[in-house]
């Protein structure tokens, strides 16, 4: 039967502009984007202009311009032409070794990203509130590179450590991950007189990642951090081997989705780098930016130009080579590999190319690292609401996710969904729609979910480098259909929720908040997710996450903690079983509950304390979830008071052996416990560290052990493995690597092989290319096709009469045809420069028709080894300096600079 009519949302939610296979909202502006062989047009500027119709209806229209005319004139000689740019500058106003120059990213689209970040489809902020309060507040990044100290008398360290910052409002959040060193106990930052300002002891554990909370920063201390006047220090287990740097602002962190760690092979040599990169949002070139500790030797007080080499490797095969100088005083070095192609991308995203600097000259040195997805302590996860749906509804519903990103490029999922309207139907995570409600789905869960349960859970092992780039810059959906929603009855944005210090479980699902669990249900947008623990102290930790709210509600919000068996006896007059979860900010609220009476621990024990958040439109209660929160110990009251009502009978003997044995079915670290006159004494049981990625908590034992069942390889954790020469060609058809030479008909799904087209693998450039197949003139009047799978027509045996080529089947390849492009028509083997609207002739790309189809290609331009690069006015490929060099004193020569 025909799917339901979809419910259109109100207009102003479908308002913009649709260009080029992607949907623009009213007032953006772009570059546009005509694929190869032309690239991106940095000289055309487009805009998406309101306009209004008869009936008051506003809609969007495209609007492109040349900006070209509207460049100033340069008042140099040799002004040049950046990356990504269409106006020349003068390079005395430039700053060659400055960090941000080559970072094409910031120049023209970092502002767009920025504004474009927390905005929807329906115009509502997935973030909520927080559109125009946490954009004003949001954290500002640092980061430090670590490296042996050089001028101790004890040997160098060899270990690097990476170690990125983000600062909010009251407190420092801090990501540390080591290579070449055992794991640290201690990590100092230094205030700039060398004083100890925080100390943190590194608590024991397999992973090589450290997390930690420097909270309620001094305003002084936060002054000095702000102006880079702070370093960090850490000490490996034993007290040796220290390794110490500075703490830098940098804007790069903000659009980083891929990182490295530099390090050497060379003994005690006190040397160690990182990388920081991201994709272009059109275009598949990778932009870096090095940040160089102890590689660069300062030899006196001038300043001195270094030669270095950047290499991209792929198993010790140089793929990319970049030759340049960088200054001894601020060694940083930014720079492009443009037109990534489909393998080099393909192990990109598998976590299996390395990017190496080396020194040239005297006493070379080299530090190398693989590139992986950026590695932080903040949870990857979304809250899905019928609010930010592509309609937007109000259904009570809820859905949660959580996932983690694994180095070889897996990204492993947990989703769990409530209280929806109708029967599930789809699980799918998206791209933002295109236009109206066509939705981009990458990738389908529903084989996963199981609908008794409400979850799924499973990998999604075939992202792309494009994927990764998207999910960690907060550009990815994941969507719940349903019978009575199609195209989504829940949606949540997928995007990092900075690590907070609490002890609260997050690679554990959380609690979900609905409307749907409200006593009587409430039909509301909203959702949410919380995570709960109990600490030793019987301090309770929470963290909340909401999704949904209208701004109006959302202003006033508060989280409630309700501690009744029932929940229809909740009364608000009542205070000793409410308690306020203070901390509530924007969408989000969390904090620590002190103070927490016995009754209340006993139903967070039984799982019947309940977590709600309410509004100013609900108030007595818009969301709740059912609370069982971790605790770190078996459930333990001191001689006090608490402790003697419960002795006292209140409870009897049954809460009384309850407590001996501790809470039944709650995974963590367990104690055991003994009574002792009127005093309960708890023994903590510590439970060896478990390295496996799920785990299960048998009912009869104190500590959690491996899930067998689920738990994935060794192998299947480990980058894939390529066993191709590296010399071959990764087809995105059929997402396979083809040896050089081989040829093939390419798979298209879901069309399957496309037996009219042949596709040959170049071994020398790696690239794919796939021509149509060329059919033989036949001298036949009625050719035949012996099989409707059959590319070309054949003559019957019985006719042999001449005749020329069949023209009348244009969707088979038999005969040449002519071609048309734009307003032209050209000739089987014509050969012309295109024409392109507000640019003109290209002459650096040539077309040519071949059997009616279309073909163009830049220019290819020769592979230059030299380091100083130049491209003449009217030249289509730059030429080695040495070889214009002269050029540059006639008057009318003009150069233009290259990297």
């Amino acid at each position: 039967p025909p799917p339901p009519p979809l419910l259109l949302p109100p207009l102003r939610f479908l308002q913009g502009c649709s260009f080029g296979g992607r949907f623009y909202s009213l007032e953006d502006t772009w570059h546009p984007d005509l694929g190869e062989p032309f690239g991106v047009m940095h000289c055309v500027r487009c805009h998406c202009e309101p306009q209004k119709g008869r009936r008051g209806k506003v809609f969007g229209k495209v609007n492109c311009k040349n900006v070209k005319q509207d460049c100033p004139d340069p008042d140099c000689v040799d002004p040049i032409l950046l990356p990504g740019h269409c106006c020349k500058t003068c390079p005395k106003g430039v700053k060659i070794d400055s960090r941000l120059d080559g970072f094409e990213y910031f120049h023209e689209t970092g502002k767009d990203k920025d504004d474009d970040l927390h905005k929807s489809y329906n115009d509502r902020s997935y973030l909520s509130s927080e559109e125009l309060a946490t954009r004003l507040s949001l954290p500002t990044d640092f980061v430090a590179v670590l490296t042996g100290v050089t001028d101790s008398w004890l040997p160098t360290s060899n270990g690097v450590t990476r170690a990125r910052f983000s600062l909010t409002r009251t407190s420092l959040a801090f990501s540390v991950t080591y290579q070449r060193m055992s794991r640290p106990s201690k990590i100092v930052l230094l205030d700039a007189d060398g004083t100890t300002a925080f100390e943190y002891s590194v608590p024991k554990g397999p992973s090589d990642m450290i997390c930690g909370v420097w909270k309620n920063l001094a305003k002084p201390l936060m002054r000095r951090l702000q102006s880079e006047l702070m370093r960090i220090s850490m000490t490996a287990a034993g007290g040796r081997g220290d390794v110490e740097g500075k703490i830098i602002k940098h804007r790069a962190l903000f659009a980083e989705t891929f990182s490295s760690t530099l390090t050497s092979e060379e003994e005690n040599s006190g040397t160690g780098g990182l990388a920081m990169l991201t994709l272009s949002d059109t275009e598949n070139n990778l932009h870096f930016i090095l940040v160089l500790q102890g590689l660069i030797k300062h030899r006196g007080t001038e300043p001195q130009l270094v030669p270095i080499r950047v290499q991209l490797v792929y198993r010790h095969h140089v793929l990319r080579e970049i030759r340049a100088n960088v200054t001894s005083h601020d060694p940083d070095f930014a720079e492009v590999l443009t037109d990534l192609n489909s393998r080099e991308l393909f192990w990109l995203s598998r976590g299996q190319l390395e990017i190496a600097v080396a020194t040239e000259g005297q006493d070379p040195r080299q530090i190398s690292g693989f590139i992986t997805g950026r590695k932080s302590c903040d949870t990857i996860q979304s809250v899905m609401s019928s609010g930010d749906a592509l309609t937007p509804g109000k259904t009570g519903g809820v859905g949660s996710a959580i996932f983690n990103l694994h180095d070889n490029g897996t990204l492993d999922y947990q989703v769990q969904v409530a209280g929806l309207s109708g029967e599930f139907v789809g699980l799918t995570i998206e791209l933002k729609p295109r236009r109206r409600n066509k939705r981009s789905v990458l990738y389908d869960l529903t084989a996963d979910y199981n609908k008794a349960a409400g979850r799924a859970s499973g990998s999604w092992s075939r992202l792309e480098a494009r994927h990764i780039h998207m999910l960690l810059q907060n550009e990815l959906f994941i969507n719940v259909a349903t019978a009575h929603g199609q195209e989504g009855e829940l949606r949540g944005q997928i995007r990092a929720l900075l690590y907070s210090g609490l002890e609260a479980p997050r690679h554990e699902l959380p609690t979900p908040l609905a409307g749907h669990f409200v006593s009587p249900p409430v039909r509301t947008g909203a959702s949410g997710h919380a995570w709960v623990s109990v600490d030793q102290a019987c301090h309770l930790h929470y963290e909340i996450v909401v999704a949904g709210l209208s701004k109006a509600d959302d202003l006033t919000v508060n989280a409630h903690l309700h501690g009744l068996a029932e929940i229809g006896e909740i009364d608000d007059s009542s205070a000793t079983h409410k308690r306020l979860l203070t901390g509530f900010f924007g969408s989000q609220a969390q904090g620590v509950l002190k103070d927490i009476s016995a009754e209340l621990l006993q139903h967070l024990d039984q799982g019947t304390a309940f977590i709600q958040v309410s509004t100013k439109t609900n108030p007595r209660g818009e969301i709740r979830g059912r609370v069982r929160p971790l605790f770190s110990f078996r459930l333990s009251l001191s001689a006090g008071p608490r402790a003697q009502q419960l002795r006292a009978g209140r409870h009897g003997d049954g809460a009384r052996r309850r407590l001996r044995e501790g809470p039944r079915g709650l995974p963590g670290e367990r104690t055991q416990r003994s009574w002792d006159k009127r005093t309960v004494i708890c023994d903590p049981v510590i439970c060896p560290p478990l390295t496996c990625p799920r785990t299960l908590q048998p009912g009869d034992q104190c500590c959690p052990i491996c899930d067998e069942s689920k738990e994935p390889t060794e192998a299947a954790l480990l980058p894939e493995r390529v066993d191709e020469h590296p010399e071959g060609c990764y087809f995105e058809g059929d997402q396979k690597m083809h040896a050089p030479g081989t040829t093939w008909h390419p798979f298209v799904p879901p069309f399957g092989f496309i037996k009219c087209a042949v596709c040959t693998c170049k071994g020398s450039s790696g690239e794919v290319h796939c021509e149509k197949v060329t059919c033989p003139l036949l001298t036949c009047s009625h050719p035949v096709r012996r099989s409707p799978s059959d590319c070309c027509k054949e003559c019957p045996e019985e006719e042999r009469t001449p005749a020329g080529p069949e023209h009348g089947d244009m969707m088979q390849a038999d005969g040449p045809r002519n071609c048309k492009f734009g307003k032209s028509f050209y000739q089987n083997s014509d050969n012309w420069h295109p024409w392109v609207p507000l640019v003109g002739e290209m002459k650096c790309i040539n077309c040519w028709c071949d059997h009616g189809v279309t073909k163009c290609q830049r220019k290819q331009c020769p592979v230059l080894t030299c380091s100083g690069i130049a491209r003449r006015e009217a030249a289509c490929c730059p030429e080695c300096l040495d070889d214009v060099m002269m050029m540059m004193k006639a008057p009318d020569k003009r150069l233009s600079w290259g990297h």
